[in-house]
């Protein structure tokens, strides 16, 4: 099979160029594979990027030559925003090639993208015709003018159809699809595929033994409970390291600088990752926000390490209470400490067991080998129609 894939990096790499990536080298094991890559970019350039989004010819034009001259039988396009533009969906419809989308954030149900605004979850463009609201609360990059815009661009090409060439949406889990469908979004759930993300696990004989800390590995944002981890932590008798990058790394360094159990690593490789899950007790998730998935949950299940987790988003069905982890009220810190402490009372041999059942997880779910089922059944279910 020919399979054309499309992707708009970020400006500030993240989890979805991973799992981009990531796919491409997998499917180029047994399928051919063209890879189209746009880039966001900031400063003047950046800002037409966006003003332009909304119709943006040039992108279309690559894109049709690219077809034109490749042939694929399938397009998978990932993120569109903003280099890129809803209007290639149009012109890859046009040209009667199927296409893909996969969901990697709700911007297409509200500006914000992760539902989320001044700490509280954000929902209210969900049922609204145009999110008014969000664009008086200015969700997006804290300005009512561009969340405006990109609101615009979400309606305009809803009210003209575009959305509904998309042959396909996946999803990472079934919870994205059920508030695709609670929206007036308009897609048919027919049209809605669930495909989680993957890890490829490292060599067990590369993990050492574990040490007693927790560890938090991720943005350092408002929506990924940075807030409410460190207070817990300055509370509790436990070591924490932390490792990532983000608008709130300066209160993570001044935690440090009171609290001797709160660790700061900075940003980390991909090995030095690896590395800390495989030393560290337990991975803390504490997003107060929708996740879509949280790749970096997975990656710890690969390696055998539990997820104690917020119980919103993603990670309610990523993360089996009791089995593989535990789950704890988003947001709520005393309920996080006292996860943390239930989890550190459990015997040597219950721990073992709750690491088995992780790494089971991963064999069961999120391993790169059950990865290619889930794109045959996709890209064949696109193709028959």
């Amino acid at each position: 099979m020919k399979i054309l894939i499309i992707h708009s990096y970020y400006q500030l790499r993240g989890g979805e160029d991973t799992v981009v990536e990531q796919e491409i080298a997998l499917l180029k094991e047994r399928h051919e594979v063209k890879v189209l890559f746009f880039q966001n970019v900031g400063g003047l350039k950046g800002a037409l990027q966006f003003l332009f989004s909304i119709w943006n010819r040039r992108a279309a034009h690559k894109v049709k030559v690219a077809i034109q001259e490749f042939k694929p039988d399938v397009v998978h396009i990932h993120n569109w925003h903003f280099a890129l533009g809803p209007l290639v969906f149009r012109v890859i419809s046009s040209l009667g090639i199927p296409v893909v989308h996969t969901v990697h954030n709700y911007r297409l149900l509200c500006p914000s993208g992760i539902l989320l605004h001044n700490g509280k979850l954000f929902t209210d463009s969900l049922k609204q015709s145009f999110p008014w609201k969000a664009v008086c609360n200015k969700v997006y990059r804290t300005s009512s003018i561009q969340t405006f815009w990109l609101a615009f661009v979400v309606w305009l090409h809803k009210k003209i159809g575009t959305w509904k060439k998309i042959d396909s949406y996946v999803c990472l889990t079934p919870f994205a699809v059920q508030l695709f469908q609670e929206s007036n979004f308009g897609v048919a759930k027919g049209q809605f595929t669930v495909k989680p993300n993957f890890s490829v696990a490292v060599e067990t004989e590369s993990c050492i033994e574990k040490e007693n800390y927790f560890l938090f590995i991720g943005r350092l944002s408002e929506e990924k409970g940075i807030a409410i981890l460190l207070n817990a932590f300055k509370e509790l008798p436990f070591v924490l390291k932390i490792a990532g990058d983000g608008p709130l790394k300066n209160s993570v360094v001044q935690a440090v600088k009171e609290f001797s159990n709160i660790c700061y690593l900075g940003s980390l490789d991909y090995k030095a990752v690896q590395l800390e899950l495989c030393k560290s007790q337990a991975l803390i998730s504490p997003s107060i926000c929708y996740e879509t998935f949280g790749l970096v949950n997975i990656e710890a299940f690969s390696i055998g390490t539990p997820v104690l987790a917020s119980k919103i988003g993603a990670p309610q069905s990523l993360i089996i209470d009791g089995y593989n982890g535990y789950h704890f009220e988003a947001g709520n810190e005393k309920n996080l400490k006292e996860v943390v402490l239930k989890f550190n009372s459990l015997s040597e041999t219950e721990k073992k067991q709750m690491r088995q059942n992780a790494f089971k997880s991963y064999q069961s779910h999120y391993s790169p080998e059950l990865q290619m089922d889930y794109f045959e059944v996709i890209y064949n279910k696109v193709l028959k129609k």
